[in-house]
């Protein structure tokens, strides 16, 4: 008994961490996004002094193609992520759309498309949280992403 509920578990956790691989690479993007921004801010923003104090002279064209460089991998890298985040909303959005039961779907959609908290899930389809918990349990027995 004890073994089967393990791999129950493990099966739901399985499903949750698919589920939320949309959002992951959400945060991805948007770190991405951060990292190309403090690179543009040191850029324009540079130090203008040296270790002892003194003003420095800019390095010059050397300088900027490695700032072009790393911008470009930046936002290679943005756009794959990109890419990946599409895709991946497709496939979960497929796979919660081929469910039975529409209130399953709509939990799984504002949880873990949308990311929503249990509240909120619970008054956008106007049931409780304790309902919507329910819901939430049935929806992964019954997700299919194998």
């Amino acid at each position: 008994m004890q073994n089967q509920k393990s791999n129950i578990r493990s099966e739901n956790d399985r499903k949750k961490e698919y589920l939320w691989s949309y959002r992951k690479h959400g945060r991805r993007i948007k770190r991405i996004e951060a990292e190309i921004e403090e690179i543009r801010s040191m850029k324009m923003h540079p130090s203008q002094k040296g270790n002892d104090g003194m003003p420095r002279g800019s390095s010059g064209q050397a300088d900027l193609s490695g700032y072009i460089a790393e911008i470009k991998e930046k936002e290679d890298k943005l756009y794959a992520e990109g890419v990946k985040q599409v895709e991946i909303y497709k496939e979960i959005h497929n796979r919660i759309d081929q469910m039975e039961n529409e209130d399953e779907r709509d939990v799984l959609f504002y949880r873990y498309i949308k990311g929503m908290n249990w509240w909120d899930v619970a008054q956008n389809i106007g049931l409780s949280e304790r309902r919507v918990y329910e819901i939430h349990g049935k929806a992964l027995k019954n997700l299919n992403i194998s």
